[in-house]
């Protein structure tokens, strides 16, 4: 009796510790348009953001200018779909509209091929970019390497494509971004994820910055600590990607 008893209560204190665990995972904070995505030089009033419900829900950040491409953009695992918003925003002076999906539980594994849905009920009559951080950049990629002719550049952020996932092969343009302090994605990771990717495949060290600078979700545990401050990792971040989208897609 006494050894039933002591197993149900180690049963009860780890049944507890997951609930405590999957509580926040399964509960996902609200989805905040316009929160933390602003952006000193880019005018409110030059782009419009806004949530669509379709299609499992994304973001749509569009220039009120010419759009001249599109980008699909998967969040990081576990991030809301908003902290990349900041970064639609910066795009859009490009004439770049950003679509960021969300995912079930914040986990773009969920649905790798979203972006297949999202493409076939926009139909985009402008050159098509993807990209992703982290869990979304691994997913994007995948995504890629099964569906070639997709998309005429890609963007990797702290991100690298999982094992079997080879796009080497590909003639498809790639900027893959590294943060020199990054805690989760480290620079020996990203190095050794470039053999998956095409050799013309551009890779670009943001000195100082970490995993959690490329979004705005605040600190990630595991991370590097950074030696610049969010703003000026974020100026680097930017630069790289016009760029990079200026060479590939002559914007």
């Amino acid at each position: 009796m006494k050894i039933f008893r002591r197993f149900a209560w180690i049963l009860w204190v780890l049944l507890g510790l997951a609930v405590g665990y999957l509580i926040p995972t399964l509960q996902r904070p609200p989805l905040l348009l316009q929160q933390d995505a602003v952006v000193s030089a880019v005018a409110p009033q030059t782009y419009t953001s806004t949530f669509n419900k379709d299609l499992g829900g994304y973001i749509d950040i569009q220039p009120k200018t010419e759009v001249k491409s599109l980008l699909i953009f998967y969040p990081g695992g576990l991030v809301r779909p908003q902290a990349y918003e900041w970064l639609g925003v910066a795009l859009s002076p490009l004439g770049i509209r950003t679509i960021i999906p969300m995912f079930p539980f914040d986990l773009a594994v969920t649905d790798q091929n979203r972006a297949e849905k999202l493409l076939d009920a926009i139909k985009p009559e402008v050159p098509v970019l993807m990209g992703g951080h982290s869990l979304g950049g691994a997913m994007v990629s995948s995504f890629l390497a099964d569906h070639p002719g997709k998309a005429s550049g890609l963007i990797l952020m702290a991100a690298y494509p999982p094992n079997g996932k080879d796009l080497s092969r590909q003639k498809l343009p790639v900027l893959t971004l590294a943060a020199e302090k990054d805690g989760l994605a480290s620079m020996s990771d990203i190095d050794n994820s470039l053999k998956l990717l095409p050799p013309s495949t551009q890779k670009v060290v943001i000195e100082g910055s970490v995993h959690a600078f490329f979004g705005r979700y605040g600190p990630q545990q595991g991370d590097g600590l950074p030696t610049v401050s969010r703003d000026v990792a974020e100026q680097k971040i930017l630069s790289a990607i016009t760029a990079f989208v200026q060479q590939t897609l002559g914007n």
